[in-house]
Order: C-alpha cells, then sequence, then structure tokens
C-alpha cells in the first residue's frame, strides 16, 4: 500500500476513497503500532471513538513493555506540601515553531510565587531568538534529547516534578515512551495533539467546553480539564508590519483574495470541491494558500478537473512571524480545512484582523476554529456543514459592505478578546493546575475540571 500521509501531503487524490478503505482496514485488523493516530485526524468520516481506538492500538505493545520498565524504574512521589507546584513542560518544539509561538507569553506569565515552571526538551537548538527567549523565559531549561526514554524519565522524576505537560501528543518526532514511564505523579496532554493519546499516557486534557463537550468524554482516556473560554493560547506581543502592496506577494490588484495557509495535508478533495465553487462564484478571486512544492502542481491540476483556472491559486512562501502576519492582512476571507481545522493559523488570522469561516464538526480537531472564533466574540462565522460553509463564504465575498462589516466587528472585538488575552488565560490555567493537585493532594483520582 502506498503510504496515505504521503499521498495527503503531495494532495494527490486519485484514488482518496481508496486510501479511506486502506485505512479502515489498518484499524479494524487491530494491529499494534500500525496506524498512526495522527493520520486519522484529517480523514474524513472518522469520529472520535475511532481515535481514541487507534491511538490505544498505536501504543498497545509499547505501553505492554513500559509496565515491566516501570517496576524497575520504582518512582515514587513524596507527598504534597506547601511548596510551589513544579511543572515540567515536555517538548520537541522549543525554537521558532507554532506552538513555541502560542504559548511563549503564557510561559513568561506563569506566577513564580506558586509554580517552578521547567523544560525538557528534545528538539534541535535552531539559535534563533525565540529559541534564547525560551530558555530565559523556563526556571530551568533540560536538554534530553541525548537521553534514552529511561534516563528522561528519571531527569524528570529527580527534578520532582509535579504536573508533567506533553506539548507534542502523537505529532512528528514525539517521545510518548517517556510518558508511559509515568515519571510525574500527574501528566497532562496539552496544546501539541488535538486528540486522545489513550489509556495510561495522561490523566488530563487541557480543552474546553466547545471543542471536546461532555457528551464526547468516552472518546478520551484524560479527564476533561476545561478552560473558560478556548483552550488556545494566544499571545499579543510582537507589532504587525505594515501591509504590502498586492503586487509584492504575487497577488491581483482586484478581486476578493481568498485565503488558506494550514498545511497541504489537512485539504480533502471535498473541501476543495468547494472552494473551487467559491471561485467560480466570485469572478476575479484567487484562492492564496500556502507554499507546497510537492503539492502544488496537483492542486492546480485539481482546480482545473473542476472547471477552474489552476492559475488562480497562488502560492506563499514560508516567512517569518511578523512579516506572515504583514502580508495576511491581504487576505479578505480565511477558509478553513475539515475535519482537521485551523490551529494557529486560524488565531493568527483573527489577529492580523481577518475572519475565518470554519464548518465544525465531531471532533477536536474539527472543531478548534470554532472555539477560538467564539473565544474572540465572532460566532456567527461557524458553520455545522459544507453546504452552511459554502453559502456563508460566498455571500460574505460578495457582500463587500457585508464583509467589511464583519472585519470592523472583529477589529473592534479584538482588543477585549478572551483569546488575546494572556493574563487571564494564564491565571485560568494555573487554576486547573491547582485543581488537578488539589485532588492528587486529597487522594482523588482524575475527574472533569473547570467546568461551570
Amino acid at each position: 500500500m502506498r503510504s496515505p500521509g504521503r499521498s495527503r501531503s503531495m494532495c494527490e487524490w486519485d484514488d482518496f476513497a481508496g486510501d479511506a478503505t486502506a485505512l479502515e482496514r489498518l484499524l479494524d485488523t487491530g494491529g499494534s503500532g500500525a496506524l498512526p493516530p495522527f493520520l486519522l485526524l484529517s480523514q474524513p468520516g472518522v469520529d472520535g471513538k475511532d481515535q481514541r481506538r487507534c491511538s490505544e492500538l498505536w501504543t498497545r505493545d509499547r505501553r505492554m513493555a513500559a509496565t515491566a520498565e516501570r517496576t524497575t524504574l520504582d518512582f515514587r512521589f513524596r507527598a504534597a506540601s506547601e511548596r510551589k507546584i513544579r511543572l515540567g513542560y515536555l517538548s520537541n518544539d522549543f525554537h521558532d515553531h507554532a506552538t513555541a509561538l502560542l504559548l511563549i507569553e503564557t510561559l513568561e506569565a506563569h506566577d513564580r510565587g506558586r509554580f517552578c515552571v521547567n523544560a525538557y526538551s528534545y528538539g534541535a537548538d535552531d539559535g534563533k531568538a525565540m529559541r534564547r527567549r525560551l530558555v530565559d523565559t523556563f526556571d530551568s531549561f533540560t536538554d534530553i534529547a541525548a537521553l534514552s526514554d529511561s534516563d528522561a524519565a528519571r531527569a524528570i522524576h529527580r527534578d520532582e516534578v509535579d504536573i508533567l505537560i506533553d506539548l507534542k501528543g502523537f505529532t512528528f518526532n514525539a517521545r510518548s515512551g517517556i510518558l508511559m514511564l509515568r515519571p510525574a505523579p500527574l501528566q497532562v496532554n496539552y496544546l501539541g495533539y488535538p486528540g486522545t493519546l489513550g489509556a495510561e499516557l495522561c490523566d488530563y486534557i487541557i480543552t474546553d467546553e466547545y471543542v471536546t463537550p461532555r457528551a464526547s468524554a468516552a472518546d478520551y482516556s484524560e479527564s476533561f480539564a476545561y478552560m473558560p473560554n478556548s483552550y488556545q493560547p494566544r499571545g499579543r506581543a510582537g507589532p504587525i508590519g505594515a501591509k504590502p502592496l498586492r503586487a509584492s506577494v504575487g497577488l491581483p490588484e482586484q478581486g476578493v483574495v481568498f485565503c488558506c495557509f494550514n498545511q497541504a495535508y489537512k485539504l480533502t478533495p471535498e473541501i476543495f470541491d468547494v472552494w473551487c465553487r467559491l471561485l467560480d462564484a466570485a469572478p476575479g478571486s484567487v484562492l492564496w494558500l500556502l507554499a507546497a512544492p510537492m503539492a502544488e502542481g496537483n492542486l492546480r491540476n485539481e482546480a482545473w478537473k473542476r472547471g477552474v483556472n489552476g492559475n488562480r491559486l497562488v502560492f506563499a512562501p514560508d516567512m517569518g512571524q511578523g512579516d506572515h502576519l504583514a502580508r495576511l492582512q491581504l487576505a479578505d476571507l480565511v477558509l478553513d480545512t475539515a475535519p482537521y481545522n485551523a490551529h494557529t493559523t486560524a488565531s493568527d488570522a483573527l489577529w492580523a484582523g481577518v475572519p475565518i469561516v470554519t464548518c465544525s464538526g465531531s471532533t477536536f480537531a474539527s472543531r478548534v476554529a470554532g472555539s477560538v472564533l467564539r473565544a474572540v466574540g465572532m460566532p456567527e462565522l461557524i458553520t455545522e456543514d459544507l453546504d452552511g460553509y459554502f453559502d456563508l463564504a460566498s455571500r460574505l465575498a460578495n457582500d463587500p459592505a457585508g464583509l467589511a462589516a464583519v472585519r470592523a466587528k472583529l477589529a473592534r472585538n479584538r482588543a477585549g478578546a478572551a483569546l488575546f488575552d494572556v493574563p487571564a488565560y494564564t491565571r485560568d490555567l494555573e487554576g486547573l493546575f491547582r485543581s488537578m493537585w488539589s485532588r492528587r493532594s486529597a487522594g482523588l483520582p482524575p475527574a472533569l475540571i473547570g467546568a461551570e
């Protein structure tokens, strides 16, 4: 079987249905480690139950092996005391990466009177300013890249981390083996992976009542730790540069600019059908996408197949955050992907003042853009099916006054939006950590916390 992941990244859709059937077959065989859970996040028709099953199959054999190793390590945890709660953030992405960009201001805002904030990094030092900023932010920054999972777990345990916060899940280069060894009394799934990690890895998942409604609890091994607004942090620092000229980034001087800067693997034939219908319904419009050298030719061909001139797709090169936010202002309307929504790219667009139309599904990954829209006071841009998505986007694209009113509302909301209120977000997050620790100190098991 050809690699479904590679096909998705290249937007090779000639046998999209066949690839879906192959994924279903892999899941149904029940083999441990056979199907990476990350692939299912962007697969249409997959529900939370399937995602949990996949996560638990993916780790089954490794979890069984880790049981014996945990016995050998024999980690013991001292009783809770009045000392600061020791947080340990575990990640491969402590450098110029989307996770760091989202989280840095929250890390800086942590209350050092109540928390000791430590990093455990197994990623490369890219030498950029964000890496230096992160190193300076944490109370301690421990590079565990060269350590085995056992030795990394020993280091975390030796530091007496109370709450280990995993920022990777099953994304690229994750080291979930460290979590399987349980080096901390509490372990938390946060921000990096929009789904469950399955049994035994984490006690809680940081979420909100929109991305994971209470009715979806059975789809998660973790207990829900609800933030009052969006689970996603998003700071304000870093000025947005002056809006460039359209011609300087390859955009036509006239016409609506539809935009989606999500990675190519999030695109599906179904969502691309809708986008091409939107281009057809808005003469002179273009679709502005993130550069994807392996996929661009295929996407242009897919547009031609749908009766749309492939040259109406404009590809944007990768840029540093400041320049990226500046150019984003040229977009008229961001079009979200489904079922794997925009995450960082959604809050980037809203911070740059550009509205986003989304279609929410039933899984965590398919509800993130809806979560951030609610946190910026724009729930009217959330739709529940692709017909509603098309109708809303088409109406806005063909009604300049209506689109201007939506952008004006976003501009008004931005200053006071919960999405961009770092101090309040950080206090709410710390409240969850304190509740987790209080339950543990009282001898209580993990349970839903943070709900009103």
